[in-house]
């Protein structure tokens, strides 16, 4: 059974937050990869069978291209919910699709049951291996305000301890509300690395009343999912940030979150069900509101 660490939330429920495709993946580096509304909507479900907390989505347009278009949002959004109408559902507002506030912000303006629960707000700008993701303080705050009037929870994300101090600031600020959910994304080239410094660091810098989860990019998913089991986080599993399962070998999501779920079974400890975390984080049922849950 997992004890309570260093970390302002420890936890023996485990979220695991699926991220079952991003912008980079195309088919000729993975057969695997869902691209099409109706294969992100399959590869959801069945990881919604198998057992996660939340889905974090990235979408393309009909020519495979990343979009960040509110209709194509709304397409799997719905698809998801009509199987699987509990699971929480989180869109990827990604700066390196697109820096400016008015595209970010046009995917918030969906209603009813095509209105997501989360959306991802990354605390700063970083470099990426060929592309940065561009997150100017204005475009943070406004998505932050934005969400916070449509009743979204942010989807934090941090890539380095700046961030931290950023997500800490906003907080303080008024921004930002707590409880609050992270994720601390570990292996990026130019961002904090996967060792006990930065580790420590990071976690040592997480805000009072906030959950968190690991992701590690590329070889360093495994690790990352491994030592969040055993310290009591959360983990980010998926094909957006690693498509082998091992050394040479191509992953499918079902494989990676069924590897997640052999860890957590080791450590004793349960996934989080999508109901739970919307108690914990006061997220109503489907398409509602974050607030206080009745």
């Amino acid at each position: 059974m997992v004890a309570d660490r260093c970390f302002p939330v420890s936890m023996n429920e485990l979220i695991v937050n699926f991220a079952p495709t991003g912008m980079v993946a195309t088919r000729e580096r993975s057969p695997h990869v869902p691209l099409t509304p109706q294969e992100i909507i399959d590869s959801v479900l069945e990881a919604h069978a198998i057992g996660i907390t939340l889905a974090h989505l990235h979408v393309r347009d009909p020519e495979g291209v990343p979009t960040l278009s509110p209709d194509v949002y709304e397409e799997i959004l719905l698809g998801i919910r009509r199987d699987a109408p509990d699971l929480v559902l989180c869109l990827s507002l990604s700066g390196r699709l697109e820096p400016d506030f008015e595209p970010r912000r046009a995917p918030l303006g969906l209603k009813g049951m095509a209105k997501p629960d989360m959306a991802s707000l990354t605390l700063g700008s970083l470099n990426f291996p060929g592309k940065a993701s561009i997150n100017q303080p204005d475009v943070i705050v406004g998505l932050a305000q934005a969400m916070r009037v449509a009743g979204i929870l942010p989807e934090l994300e941090a890539f380095d301890s700046g961030m931290l101090q950023v997500a800490r600031g906003l907080i303080a600020d008024g921004v930002l509300c707590t409880p609050c959910y992270m994720n601390l994304i570990f292996g990026n080239r130019a961002s904090a690395q996967l060792d006990f410094l930065d580790v420590a660091n990071m976690t040592s810098r997480l805000p009072d009343s906030c959950y968190s989860a690991f992701g590690g990019i590329g070889h360093w998913q495994l690790p990352a999912n491994a030592l969040a089991v055993a310290m009591g986080t959360g983990v980010r599993v998926g094909l957006e940030d690693n498509l082998y399962l091992r050394r040479r070998e191509l992953a499918t999501n079902a494989q990676l979150l069924q590897r997640v779920h052999r860890l957590a079974d080791l450590h004793e400890r349960a996934f989080m069900t999508p109901g739970r975390f919307r108690e914990l984080m006061r997220l109503k049922p489907g398409g509602g509101e974050y607030g206080t849950l009745e």
